[in-house]
C-alpha cells in the first residue's frame, strides 16, 4: 500500500471554528440559542413520561428517514419498522436501503442510551459512530466511485479516508492531515457552557463536513453527531428531529453549507481563512430549524388534541370490529398513568380477566401498546403505520 499523502496543511485553514464573542453576529445567534433552550425544555416538560418514550421511538425512524432522504435514499418509516422486525423487501435494492436504515436506527439507539456521552466531537467517538453504522451495511453500499478516475474505492468502517476527495467545488484536506484537523476540531467543540455548545453544534456540523474525514458517510455522521450534542447538552430527549427540518429545507441547507466553504469576504468578515459571515448564516439557519421542529412537535403533541386523536382512532377501530369494546378506556388509562400493570386491566375496564386479555392482546397486535414481556406493564407505542392518523404531517404517507 502506498503511503497516505499529507500535504502539511495548516490548521488555520479551518478557522474560524466558532462565531467569536466579539463578532457582530454573536448577539442574534445567542438570542436564538436562548429561544431554543426555553422552547425545548418547555415542550419536554409537558410530555407525560409514557408518551415521551413512545415518541422518542417513532422519532428515531423519522430521523433516519429524513437523514437518508438528504442522501437521496428513500426508505419510508413503515419499511424501516418492517426491517427492524426482520421483514425485508424481496427487491435487493430496497432490501439494501432497509439494512442501511436499520443501521442508522441501531446507531441512534446507541447514542440515545448514552453510548457517545462525553465524546460527541471526539475523534475516537466519531470513528466508533462511523464504524457502528458502516459495519451493518450490505457490501454494495460500502463502495464509492472516484469521479475523476472512475476507480471503485472501499469504505472501511470507522477508518479515516486514505484518498483525496472532492465535494462539489470543495477539496478537503489531504488524508494524512485528517487526524490533526480532527484533534483541533475536538478541542474547539468539547468545551464551554450550554450556549457555547449549542452554537458549537451548528459550527461543528459544517466543519466536520469540511474536513470530510471518512471516504463516505460523512453527512450521516454529521447529523448523528448533531443529534448526540442536542441530546447531551440541550437534554432534548430525542423527541424532535433536526434532520426533518434540514430535509424539508434541503436546498437551503446545502447552499449554506457550500457557502461556509468560501474564503473570508474582506477585512470585516472575521479573522480566519473562511468566511465568518457564512458560518454565522449557517448557525442561524441550523438554530432556526431546531426551533421550528420543536414548535411543530409541540403543536402535534398538544395533550388534549393528541388524546382526542388516540381515542378517535380506537373508536373507529371498535366500530370496524378491529378492536374489542372498551379498548379506548385502556388507552386513556395508559396515557394518564404512563404505564398500566396487566393485573390492573380487568378492574380498569370492569371486565373479566379473559376479556381484559382480549383487549390487551388486540391493542398490542395493532402496535399501539407494548410491553417488555407477557407479564410486564403495558405502555404506549407509536408505530409508523399509525402515524398518519395519530400524528398527521410527521412524514408523508407510504407510497
Amino acid at each position: 500500500m502506498s503511503a497516505v499523502i499529507d500535504r502539511g496543511e495548516r490548521i488555520a485553514l479551518m478557522e474560524p471554528l466558532v462565531v467569536g464573542e466579539g463578532s457582530a453576529h454573536r448577539g442574534r445567534l445567542t438570542d436564538r440559542v436562548l429561544d431554543l433552550v426555553a422552547q425545548a425544555a418547555a415542550f419536554r416538560a409537558r410530555l407525560p413520561v409514557g408518551v415521551e418514550s413512545a415518541l422518542a421511538g417513532l422519532v428515531r425512524s423519522m430521523n433516519c428517514y429524513y437523514s437518508n432522504l438528504i442522501e437521496g435514499h428513500y426508505t419510508h418509516p413503515v419499511a424501516i419498522e418492517r426491517a427492524l422486525a426482520g421483514d425485508y423487501s424481496p427487491d435487493s435494492r430496497q432490501r439494501d436501503l432497509q439494512l442501511e436504515a436499520e443501521a442508522h436506527i441501531h446507531v441512534q439507539s446507541w447514542i440515545d442510551a448514552g453510548g457517545l456521552k462525553g465524546r460527541e466531537t471526539a475523534p475516537e467517538g466519531l470513528c466508533e459512530l462511523h464504524r457502528r453504522f458502516c459495519e451493518r451495511l450490505p457490501d454494495d453500499l460500502l463502495w464509492v466511485e472516484d469521479p475523476d478516475t472512475g476507480q471503485h474505492l472501499r469504505v472501511f468502517p470507522g477508518a479515516y479516508r486514505t484518498h483525496d476527495v472532492r465535494i462539489g467545488r470543495h477539496v478537503p484536506v489531504s488524508p494524512g492531515a485528517v487526524e490533526r484537523f480532527m484533534q483541533r476540531f475536538h478541542a474547539a467543540y468539547s468545551r464551554g457552557g450550554q450556549a457555547d455548545r449549542m452554537l458549537g453544534a451548528a459550527c461543528a456540523h459544517h466543519r466536520l463536513l469540511w474536513i470530510h474525514p471518512f471516504l463516505d458517510g460523512n453527512g450521516r455522521v454529521a447529523r448523528l453527531m448533531s443529534h448526540a450534542i442536542l441530546v447531551e447538552h440541550l437534554n432534548s430527549g430525542g423527541v424532535w428531529s433536526v434532520a426533518r427540518g434540514l430535509a424539508r429545507s434541503e436546498g437551503r441547507y446545502k447552499q449554506l453549507l457550500a457557502a461556509c466553504d468560501e474564503p473570508r469576504r474582506g477585512d470585516r468578515d472575521g479573522r480566519g481563512q473562511l468566511s465568518e459571515a457564512a458560518l454565522a448564516d449557517f448557525v442561524d439557519f441550523f438554530l432556526e430549524v431546531c426551533i421550528d421542529q420543536v414548535a411543530f412537535m409541540e403543536r402535534l403533541m398538544e395533550p388534549g388534541r393528541f388524546r382526542e386523536r388516540i381515542l378517535r382512532w380506537a373508536e373507529d377501530r371498535v366500530r370496524a370490529d378491529e378492536l374489542p369494546g372498551r379498548s379506548g378506556r385502556l388507552l386513556e388509562a395508559v396515557l394518564y398513568r404512563g404505564e398500566v400493570p396487566r393485573a390492573d386491566v380487568p378492574g380498569l375496564l370492569d371486565v373479566s380477566e379473559r376479556q381484559a386479555r382480549r383487549v390487551t392482546s388486540a391493542l398490542v397486535k395493532q402496535g399501539i401498546l407494548a410491553s417488555d414481556s407477557s407479564r410486564a406493564p403495558l405502555r404506549l407505542a407509536l408505530p409508523a403505520a399509525l402515524a398518519p392518523e395519530l400524528m398527521p404531517g410527521l412524514f408523508p404517507p407510504e407510497g
